[in-house]
């Protein structure tokens, strides 16, 4: 079986369907895979930096290996189908970004549509503009003075003598009346 079809067919098993969104993340990965000279990233290689949280990243997850969990796949919201890849062995970078398709198209239709296209007729191809993130980090944890939730140092909060959570912390912003 062709290797491209046994990919989608993972993307799709993780994803839970085939649609259109799932194909855009599917060809943006395997297009950052050709440009890049990536591979599944088993650690921090590889990372991802998704400008949407939609079906797409899904297949990135499966193809690349980017994960929440290993830190190489990082979310700046901005709703575009925008993925910016980088490659820490080579210091290469790109950033993928959905051309404007037809619009008014049915889910079946959108579907079809994509599955239609190559990457190279899906995706411009401009410079990562977010420099490569560190790798990412391991904080020390503090127990909360009022929830008593385990928390990490980067969220801790220390508050009229109180080592707080964002949560129990409460906001400080001077406009709020």
């Amino acid at each position: 079986m062709d290797e491209n079809k046994v990919l989608w067919e993972k993307a799709v098993a993780f994803h839970g369907h085939a649609c259109g969104g799932l194909t855009i993340g599917y060809k943006a990965a395997l297009y950052a895979m050709a440009l890049l000279e990536l591979t599944f990233s088993a650690d921090e290689q590889v990372v991802c930096i998704a400008e949407n949280d939609a079906c797409g990243v899904d297949a990135i997850q499966v193809l690349l290996g980017c994960s929440i969990g290993k830190g190489n796949l990082l979310f700046h919201l901005r709703g575009k189908q925008a993925f910016s890849f980088y490659n820490r062995k080579t210091g290469g970078s790109v950033r993928l970004v959905l051309k404007p398709g037809p619009r008014g198209m049915t889910k079946q239709e959108s579907f079809a549509h994509y599955q239609s296209l190559s990457p190279e007729e899906m995706f411009v191809v401009k410079p990562a503009i977010i420099a490569l993130p560190e790798k990412a980090r391991l904080f020390d944890s503090y127990v909360c003075d009022c929830c008593g939730e385990t928390t990490g140092a980067n969220w801790i909060r220390l508050v009229g003598g109180q080592t707080l959570c964002l949560d129990c912390c409460g906001s400080y912003d001077r406009f709020q009346v």
